[in-house]
């Protein structure tokens, strides 16, 4: 008996819709998109906006050695605006930058009602004098070469050197002080002031109340130059047994010193001159 075959049926593609039927679904998705894309402005204003998330803690970390938490927070928090959505970090990070003796602080939410500040302090390295026109009261200069503003009285004792230059120069000044005062200190001296002139001229003023003249030229040459100076300097006060007064370090082949009641010049005696 033959075997039966089921009949064979080619499918169809479906057809087509109509174009104003596609035309409707297209506006009813572009609608649905629009509201809620409108749903979600709302939705996010209204956080902005509701009082049921407020900031409740503010929590500190970091370096808290020049401040309270209760002064930081006094001067801080005043500035902070917005809930916990709407609260601006930048805005709140300057606001803790502006505390006295903070230098940086980082921000950051924690949910679901704190700010978590972390800070760095100010470290100081040297008071700051500036110019003789410059109202530069009230500044020091910290390790990184910045100046900033503080209250002086809290680092009286610290036996800070003072800085005096054109604006813009602390940093340029710290890192040559941090290369001659080594230098200095092998014959007992510290720097108390030193001084950059508007002409690149440099001048030390020692603890002593002593003044060493360096003058002109790159760091290298400044500390070679004070190196030469340091290594024969103590012959000089030994052979005439008299504190140092002023020094010239600015002659190429020698220097010039003056001792309490002696006056020497490169051409006086031998041991004033460096080789």
């Amino acid at each position: 008996m033959p075997r039966q075959t089921m009949p064979r049926y080619a499918a169809r593609a479906p057809l087509p819709l109509p174009a104003d039927v596609r035309l409707m679904n297209a506006v009813a998705s572009t609608v649905y998109l629009v509201a809620g894309a409108g749903a979600l402005v709302a939705a996010v204003l209204w956080l902005m906006r509701s009082p049921l998330f407020p900031i409740r803690a503010i929590v500190l970390a970091g370096e808290l050695q020049r401040n309270s938490v209760a002064t930081i927070r006094a001067n801080a928090a005043p500035q902070l605006a917005g809930n916990f959505f709407s609260v601006d970090l930048a805005q709140s990070r300057h606001a803790f930058e502006t505390v006295p003796w903070v230098r940086r602080a980082v921000v950051r939410r924690i949910w679901p009602d704190r700010l978590r500040v972390r800070l760095e302090e100010q470290h100081p390295a040297a008071l700051w004098e500036g110019t003789a026109d410059a109202d530069d009261a009230d500044k020091l200069v910290n390790e990184q070469g910045e100046v900033f503003e503080a209250n002086l009285g809290e680092v009286e004792g610290d036996g800070l050197p003072t800085f005096a230059g054109p604006d813009g120069s602390a940093a340029q000044m710290l890192a040559l002080y941090r290369r001659l005062q080594p230098v200095l200190a092998r014959a007992g001296m510290t720097i108390s002031r030193l001084t950059l002139s508007g002409r690149g001229s440099w001048l030390a003023e020692l603890d002593s109340g002593a003044e060493v003249e360096i003058g002109r030229g790159s760091d290298d040459e400044l500390v070679a130059r004070s190196a030469r100076f340091v290594r024969t300097l103590g012959q000089v006060t030994a052979r005439y047994h008299a504190p140092l007064a002023y020094a010239d370090l600015r002659h190429p082949d020698g220097y010039a010193v003056r001792l309490r009641g002696v006056v020497i010049t490169p051409a006086a005696p031998a041991a004033a001159r460096t080789h």
